[in-house]
């Protein structure tokens, strides 16, 4: 797209969000539920202004939008509530791995909004640690059968898909011993669905369930057999831009509410907004706002040359910006002080919500192992 065209697409994702998002944010936040309903009526909105979906390839039937046309686009998404922002349908890059024939089955609902999916590769004894991914998937005729626990997963209750990565050659090494799976939530195997309860992020539910002889037909794989070490990292990479987007989202939001309260509040005769114990706050958040947008800049730079670098700076990105949300929705809060503390305002939610992303996608500890194995010269 031409900078004008990805500058029209930006306003309206921006005028969006403003107008019809923002304002479910309180209710939402309130009831910790959103109707589904009303989340499908949303995508189809977003579907009719040719929105949804805006980060697929036209491969798979997306806009082909350079991934530094879409951190402008997520930059504006990452400015609502993390239920709201699904509404837009950041699916799987994975999805460029599915068969012809999966394609043709399962992909129109997806790109028109009428299903959803999410993956499941958190367990209770494995995060990070790919090793140690205990649900087994056992070759059986015409397919596979697949039993362990998932926690942690994101709408496993609201979606009608879900991408399993599970053990499937437990002696080979890490790039030969996984495979993922599509399996349909209604898959009489899974059962035990639960829901966990967070200190943030209400209304985004997530979910744990247990595979009892989940069988999965041979035509459902995701990828090749054994490949699915190499099928998760196809998007995580761009999902962690997807979190470092999302945080600077709120982070600008809590920034603008915090400027526009130093400007108005007055104590002691003047506005706050003249007190370098209000101002020095404010011009760490600006910085640190730039800095992270230049740093999801050159991830996303990375990312559309084809370069090594792409991994490395998708974690610099990703752990520099959850981090730094974490600060500026600090400070934002304390610049209103204690109606800053009120559920009143969304700044209580901000300070809530930015504790997770230091979490999904590879923990900082995770970001920083690898960032300095690549800065020592390692892999």
């Amino acid at each position: 797209m031409s900078a004008e065209e990805i500058a029209a697409v930006r306003e309206t994702v921006r005028r969006f969000v403003r107008t019809r998002l923002n304002p479910l944010e309180a209710a939402i936040d309130e009831a910790d539920e959103v109707d589904e309903t009303l989340l499908a009526g949303l995508r189809q909105e977003i579907a009719a202004l040719g929105l949804y979906g805006f980060n697929l390839p036209e491969s798979l039937g997306g806009p082909g939008l350079s991934v530094q046309d879409r951190v402008q686009v997520l930059e504006e998404i990452g400015r609502t509530s993390m239920p709201l922002t699904e509404c837009f349908g950041h699916l799987p890059i994975s999805l460029t791995l599915m068969s012809a024939d999966q394609r043709a089955r399962i992909l129109p609902g997806l790109l028109d909004g009428s299903e959803t999916i999410t993956y499941a590769l958190t367990e209770p004894d494995a995060g990070s640690d790919l090793n140690a991914l205990k649900v087994k998937g056992e070759k059986v005729a015409g397919g596979w059968r697949l039993n362990g626990t998932k926690q942690f997963i994101s709408n496993v209750e609201t979606s009608e898909w879900i991408i399993v990565l599970a053990t499937t050659d437990a002696g080979a090494n890490l790039k030969g011993r996984l495979t993922t799976f599509l399996m349909r939530r209604s898959n009489p195997g899974l059962k035990n669905l639960v829901r966990y309860r967070k200190m943030g992020w209400r209304g985004y539910h997530l979910n744990g369930f247990v595979l009892e002889d989940a069988f999965i037909a041979d035509e459902d794989v995701l990828g090749a057999p054994g490949g699915g070490f190499l099928t998760m990292m196809a998007g995580i990479n761009h999902d962690r831009i997807f979190v470092s987007c999302r945080c600077l989202g709120i982070a600008l939001r809590a920034q603008e509410m915090a400027l526009d309260y130093a400007r108005q509040r007055k104590a002691f005769g003047a506005p706050i907004s003249e007190y370098q114990g209000i101002q020095f706050p404010l011009a760490d958040n600006d910085v640190e706002i730039a800095a992270a947008r230049g740093l999801i800049r050159a991830a996303a730079e990375a990312a559309d040359a084809g370069s090594d670098e792409f991994r490395i700076a998708a974690s610099r990105s990703k752990l520099y910006c959850s981090e730094m949300v974490n600060r500026v929705a600090d400070r934002a809060l304390q610049v209103f002080g204690g109606i800053g503390y009120m559920r009143d305002l969304p700044l209580e939610r901000f300070y809530r919500d930015a504790r997770a992303f230091k979490i999904g996608e590879g923990t900082s500890e995770m970001q920083r192992i690898q960032i300095a194995r690549a800065a020592l010269g390692g892999r």
